[in-house]
């Protein structure tokens, strides 16, 4: 089986907020345009409260992997496992079986805080805002392990609360 580089998807505060109530503090159409194109066709990793954010449906053209304590949980449309060391496998496979040249991890903020050690990229959203009332966060990036790369700007489109800043960072 061949290394398949893991990617972190993300869209993150200023403030390190990644999510609120279950679902994303904002509406940027914009970044999901972007994210659906750079997933599609990898394999997606997941806790389970990710998937419930989506409405109990899975996003079309990616296999979805779901981190749950829960050995019950049925999905349908995604595998579950128990770990993220068990996701990450299995992505794994499915990648060397549809030819994807990454993993994506793709929250939320526990599946992150254990995946930043591991990510050999990130893929990070700024969101150009302060979200006071956040309840899940995004850890740091540790400038002395990711190397920040290419950076765009993008303005808020019609249907984004916020102006965006796409930037990628490899591991050094």
């Amino acid at each position: 089986m061949k290394k398949h580089p893991v990617a972190i998807f993300v869209a993150v505060a200023q403030n390190g907020v990644i999510g609120r109530n279950g679902d994303m503090p904002w509406k940027l159409s914009t970044d999901l345009k972007r994210f659906k194109a750079m997933t599609m066709g990898k394999p997606m990793v997941m806790g389970r409260k990710t998937l419930d954010s989506f409405g109990g449906r899975t996003l079309p053209g990616r296999p979805h992997i779901v981190v749950t304590r829960n050995a019950a949980l049925e999905a349908a449309g995604a595998e579950t496992v128990s770990s993220l060391a068990q996701g990450l496998e299995r992505a794994a496979h499915l990648a060397d079986q549809s030819g994807a040249d990454e993993i994506a991890i793709i929250g939320g903020g526990q599946i992150y805080s254990q995946a930043i050690a591991l990510a050999d990229i990130l893929y990070v959203t700024h969101v150009e805002a302060e979200i006071a009332d956040g309840d899940t966060f995004f850890p740091a990036i540790d400038p002395a392990v990711f190397e920040k790369g290419e950076e765009l700007f993008v303005p808020a489109g019609e249907k984004d609360n916020y102006a965006t800043r796409f930037v990628t960072y490899r591991r050094r």
